[in-house]
């Protein structure tokens, strides 16, 4: 490996990473609904990799296609922009349908009272919700969209200095750097995405308050909403 290599991959990792950590897009998500759908850990690493694999790829072909027809690097970049405004786009509807939902439902497991008049003149009350502790979603109950929601944005998201900073410069040398310098940058952000999620994850299942328990899809999407919307209005 030329040393211009060794400082190419090197450039690789340490992108990788930076790109990552100020891109709250990479994990908050993550952090957030599984927090609020109770996922395990290994639900969350596996649905957290697959969309770091997804993430990644996308650019990646992407890129390869650009140095396969030699196509100049700005046209490149106007694609990967338009890809992460859909994304950006994406991650606001989702959080904000998802936000919708979550309120929904808090307002409707609100414990209320029932008064009920007996024949013998004798009343009673109960309370009761209309969503009871037994109708959340289970972990690994088929049928849930949402990680092939944030599946399907990430594939749109783009890596945006993946393709300009490390990828073309890599296809100077041979088509394999090309793959080295890729694979580094991929794994680094992929590594770091599952750090931050399950550090982030473990701390807030130490901390419960039970006054903002049945708020927590609600603010699960609020989350999301504000991350897609520091994507698309600051560039995060």
């Amino acid at each position: 490996m030329t040393g211009e290599m060794i400082i190419l991959a090197g450039t690789a990792a340490t992108i990788g990473l930076v790109h990552t950590v100020f891109g709250p897009d990479h994990y908050l998500p993550f952090i957030a609904l599984s927090k609020a759908r109770n996922w395990g850990i290994a639900k969350t690493a596996l649905i957290t990799f697959w969309c770091g694999v997804g993430h990644i790829l996308g650019s990646v072909a992407l890129g390869f296609i650009g140095i396969a027809i030699g196509a100049a690097i700005f046209s490149i970049e106007a694609i990967e922009s338009f890809r992460g405004e859909i994304a950006a786009w994406f991650l606001i509807a989702f959080g904000f349908t998802y936000s919708v939902w979550g309120i929904h439902r808090a307002l409707r497991s609100r414990r209320h009272a029932h008064q009920h008049l007996h024949e013998n003149g004798e009343v009673h009350s109960h309370t009761h919700s209309h969503v009871t502790d037994h109708t959340h979603v289970h972990p690994g109950k088929p049928g849930s969209l949402t990680p092939w929601v944030l599946f399907i944005i990430f594939v749109f998201g783009p890596c945006e200095p993946l393709i300009p900073l490390i990828m073309y410069p890599a296809a100077e040398h041979d088509m394999m750097s090309v793959v080295l310098v890729a694979a580094i940058f991929g794994v680094t952000t992929i590594l770091t995405m599952l750090t931050i999620v399950l550090a982030a994850g473990y701390g807030l299942k130490k901390i419960a308050i039970p006054a903002l328990a049945q708020y927590s899809h609600a603010l699960a999407g609020l989350s999301i909403l504000l991350c897609g919307a520091s994507v698309k209005f600051l560039g995060l």
